[in-house]
């Protein structure tokens, strides 16, 4: 049977039979995970062997968006509680090698903790570069008003997740730092000329185009495209995204509930598909919209089939156990332990 090119959420702690049954016939790529369906490590380890055991594949993607600081599925008591990107580029900026460093060890112990439940991708890091003024949605989960800053930040970030065997997915490309609106809630428009954006909001960009992972801004860039957001705009894909972007890896949608996006689920899903996303993103678990959803869905098939085979294929050998406790006992050292 074919793999759709999907990522879904569930609804719960457990699968209900519905739920088994549809993604036994859709057959996703890959699945996500949210705050609805985690109660302790255990649980969740049920949980997503579940999910796999529905697809048959024991790789199969199982994503979480555990950045740090107000983004974190997994929380205290039961998983540690990290910093924000922006803690971090605090720290590059008073020592620019144990920022790096920081920002290795804090995704090294993420990839610690996703490791032991079975997830094998995170949505992090946060490539935004945001600018004063702009919606809080992106805010200090950034690392830093600077591109280079967030550049160099986020590639130690990649670069530890990787070393633990976890993928990585850069966001929001090309950029949702400069947006005024939340793109949740509604569509939001950067006015800004695009030489501006080409060194500023695309750089981190540009200088992580070869992870193997990216999620898309739901962001109208009317100097480009007035019309249609990245998401959904055949230009900003092929042309900035893939062309001045120069990024060759899997590109998936951000999550196709959110207001940003117009229509209905299966207009919105044909519409990311036509502009070129590979696999689309659905977060809430609500059936009836993963049903219209994985209607319109294609199976993977060709480009996107093998940039998501190689994408899987960058899973790294892992660091022995035995390591965490030195790395945790370092990361605490460089962060302040009453701040961690």
């Amino acid at each position: 049977m074919g793999i759709k090119s999907l990522i879904a959420g569930c609804a719960g702690l457990a699968l209900t039979a519905e739920e088994k049954a549809f993604f036994r016939n859709e057959n996703p790529w890959g699945f996500i995970l949210f705050a609805r369906n985690v109660s302790d490590p255990d649980q969740v380890r049920a949980l997503v062997d579940e999910l796999r055991e529905c697809t048959g594949r024991q790789d199969a993607p199982v994503l979480i968006d555990q950045e740090g600081g107000r983004v974190a599925r997994l929380r205290q008591p039961h998983w540690p509680a990290y910093p924000t990107g922006r803690f971090l580029g605090d720290i590059y900026r008073r020592n620019g090698d144990e920022g790096k460093r920081a920002a290795w060890l804090q995704s090294r112990l993420i990839a610690f903790d996703l490791a032991k439940l079975g997830i094998n991708v995170d949505c992090l890091p946060v490539l935004d570069t945001p600018i004063e003024g702009a919606h809080d949605v992106i805010g200090d989960r950034a690392y830093s008003f600077q591109p280079y800053e967030v550049a160099v930040m986020g590639r130690a970030a990649c670069d530890g997740l990787l070393a633990g065997g976890v993928l990585p997915v850069i966001k929001h490309i090309p950029g949702h730092g400069r947006a005024f609106a939340d793109s949740h809630k509604e569509l939001p428009v950067v006015d800004t000329h695009p030489a501006i954006l080409g060194c500023t909001d695309f750089y981190p960009f540009m200088q992580l185009a070869d992870m193997p992972l990216a999620m898309t801004a739901h962001v109208v860039y009317s100097g480009f495209d007035a019309e249609n957001p990245a998401t959904t705009s055949r230009f900003m894909i092929e042309q900035i995204i893939r062309g001045w972007l120069g990024f060759e890896g899997l590109l998936m949608s951000d999550d196709l509930s959110m207001h940003a996006l117009s229509g209905d689920f299966s207009q919105r899903t044909q519409s990311c598909f036509a502009a070129g996303c590979d696999v689309v993103l659905h977060c809430n678990g609500v059936m009836n919209e993963m049903r219209a959803i994985a209607d319109a869905c294609p199976q993977l098939a060709d480009k996107p089939l093998y940039r998501a085979q190689k994408a899987l294929e960058r899973v790294a050998a892992v660091l022995p156990e035995a390591e965490e406790p030195a790395l945790r006992a370092e990361f605490a050292e460089l962060c302040n332990p009453a701040l961690v």
